[in-house]
């Protein structure tokens, strides 16, 4: 009995934490991670990207300007930062699923593809497509902070809730999983034998 003692403490603190690391299950809720839209922004929408599609170039891009352990990555150009930052929005993107929103128009951008633990490149390529990115807000506003890859080319789905309009009507509910049952009956257990 004195390790389910023991045990209870651990199981809340555990339990407590969990929905600290889940992701959001509905687009524009809170933000879990404060800093997602910078860390989007420095590996999706960088600065002195090359224009052309040459190996060579982008495998010293990467190498110079980090990225070398991602073996895919995409790249969207500055000029078409607030049209990314619309696909969070009702007018720019609809939902897809979960927390990912996808946009009403394709975007072209470039795609790479190197060898896994080095900058060794396999391809470059540019693609046009739906953008697929998870939103969150952070300050007030619903900003990407995870670029989805969109291998199918998805498109969205007309009859889909804007991305901003899922704020009100997927809030964040309190569900019963199967950790929080568990505690239940071991706190129910507990007080009983007590």
């Amino acid at each position: 009995m004195a390790a389910l003692g023991a045990f209870l403490p651990l199981a809340a603190c555990l339990l407590m934490g969990a929905p600290a690391l889940a992701k959001n299950d509905a687009p524009c809720q809170l933000s879990k991670w404060n800093n997602g839209f910078n860390t989007f922004l420095k590996r999706h929408v960088r600065a002195g990207i090359p224009s052309s599609l040459d190996q060579n170039e982008w495998e010293s891009y990467i190498r110079n300007n980090g990225g070398c352990d991602r073996p895919t990555q995409s790249f969207l150009q500055q000029g078409d930062l607030d049209r990314v930052k619309a696909v969070c929005t009702s007018e720019g993107g609809a939902v897809y699923k979960e927390n990912l929103c996808i946009s009403r128009q394709p975007f072209t951008f470039v795609t790479v593809r190197s060898q896994p633990g080095t900058c060794g490149i396999r391809s470059v390529q540019r693609e046009t497509k739906h953008l697929i990115l998870a939103c969150e807000e952070l300050g007030n506003q619903c900003l990407p902070v995870h670029f989805e890859g969109n291998p199918v080319d998805a498109r969205p789905n007309n009859n889909a809730r804007g991305c901003q309009d899922s704020r009100t009507a997927d809030a964040p509910s309190f569900r019963m999983t199967w950790l929080w049952l568990l505690l239940a009956l071991l706190i129910i257990v507990y007080c009983y034998r007590h």
